[in-house]
């Protein structure tokens, strides 16, 4: 089975991939969202995985009251620097939350629906599973989205990436 300095390996790393595309990119282009129907920004996206590290790992494993506003993290904008201060404290609790974890015990709530998570239940350690699937997934997109960004800046004259 998996320990928990390896989960949190591979997990810190697509959240610092997310950040320091966030941090890369600035307030201008973290903000932008792609003419696609239903796309984000990367603020919005590191926003949303924020909320779901939280809440999976603090509410539904670690136990703490979260409050999250789904709909809202994909809506949120704005200045990056307190972005990145609370994706470095969220990053420091999830260190917390998978040390004190019980893998194979149930879940200490349960998931709205409307969150979307995996349709079965879940113990602990699936919960924390989920985190991961999240944290990977919207890297990936993420990269692409900055690839993007970066490029249609580049032709419009706006400063980008080097």
């Amino acid at each position: 089975m998996i320990d928990e300095d390896d989960y949190l390996y591979f997990a810190c790393r697509a959240l610092d991939g997310m950040t320091g595309i966030v941090a890369e990119l600035g307030d201008d282009l973290a903000n932008v969202r792609p003419p696609f129907p239903g796309a984000n920004s990367p603020h919005a996206l590191l926003t949303h995985c924020l909320g779901v590290v939280s809440y999976w790992a603090g509410a539904l494993v670690a136990g703490r009251e979260v409050a999250r506003d789904r709909d809202a993290e994909f809506a949120a904008a704005g200045p990056v620097g307190p972005l990145l201060e609370r994706a470095a404290a969220v990053r420091d609790r999830l260190a917390v939350d998978v040390r004190t974890a019980r893998p194979a015990e149930p879940l200490r709530g349960t998931p709205p629906a409307a969150f979307l998570g995996p349709a079965r239940e879940l113990t602990q350690g699936a919960a924390l599973l989920h985190v991961y699937e999240e944290l990977a997934q919207h890297h990936g997109q993420m990269e692409i989205l900055r690839d993007w960004i970066v490029a249609s800046a580049a032709g419009s004259g706006t400063k980008g990436r080097s």
